[in-house]
């Protein structure tokens, strides 16, 4: 598994998509710093908000960066012969990757903790809140990189699976507001406590769930493929 993530995360910064993607973090995050914390004044301010709109927005356009090229360009370069025919098992692939993409979110986390030190010159940033909304941004990282991962397993076009994770993502913002049987589904609305400073067990169980259920998914597309190739 180490393999496989080490190759995926060199791929990222091989390409331009790592850097991409730490630029739009830190450009939502940025965009958000000055229209949310610069016009306050309250002596003691958090990030609580800052992740939340950068989990809202911005993961929008940085999941599918990271994930549609997943399993999607090793069946259009035809190097998914290899990957099915390796001793590795999938399932240790299908992680492998998942890492391989979370570690570039946890590179922008890192980096976003220039903006903590920058509170601190204003005002007296709580570092509780920000570790749980950090907690909570990595949760819901991972659940949505589950999918866009899933979605790059069952095409072999790179632009079709990026398309199914940004539809999802912009559904998903809605479909409490529809009806509350697709409220599973809705994955921000996990993140609101997180954000606010507050660790919920549900949430965390729902968002490792989800999680869990479309890495299944993932494997199972592609243990299918291993047994027809």
């Amino acid at each position: 598994m180490w393999a496989v993530i080490k190759k995926e995360f060199k791929s990222y910064f091989y390409s331009p998509i790592g850097y991409v993607v730490i630029g739009i973090f830190l450009l939502c995050f940025s965009v958000f710093f000055y229209l949310t914390i610069l016009f306050t004044s309250n002596s003691s301010v958090d990030l609580g908000a800052l992740y939340y709109y950068t989990a809202l927005y911005g993961l929008i356009i940085i999941i599918p960066i990271i994930t549609m090229r997943m399993f999607a360009e090793e069946r259009k370069n035809g190097t998914e012969q290899l990957l099915l025919t390796s001793p590795t098992s999938m399932f240790k692939v299908v992680i492998g990757k998942l890492l391989s993409g979370l570690s570039v979110i946890l590179i922008t986390l890192l980096m976003s903790f220039i903006f903590f030190f920058i509170i601190m010159f204003f005002g007296k940033p709580n570092i509780s809140t920000t570790l749980v909304a950090i907690f909570g941004f990595i949760l819901i990282s991972i659940a949505e990189i589950s999918f866009g991962m899933f979605a790059s397993s069952i095409t072999e076009n790179q632009i079709i699976a990026g398309i199914i994770t940004v539809a999802f993502l912009l559904i998903s913002l809605f479909l409490t507001d529809i009806s509350n049987i697709f409220s599973g589904f809705a994955l921000i609305n996990y993140y609101t406590s997180f954000a606010q400073g507050v660790i919920s067990i549900e949430n965390i169980i729902s968002l490792i769930t989800f999680s869990m259920v479309f890495i299944c998914l993932t494997i199972i597309v592609m243990q299918r493929r291993k047994l027809v190739k």
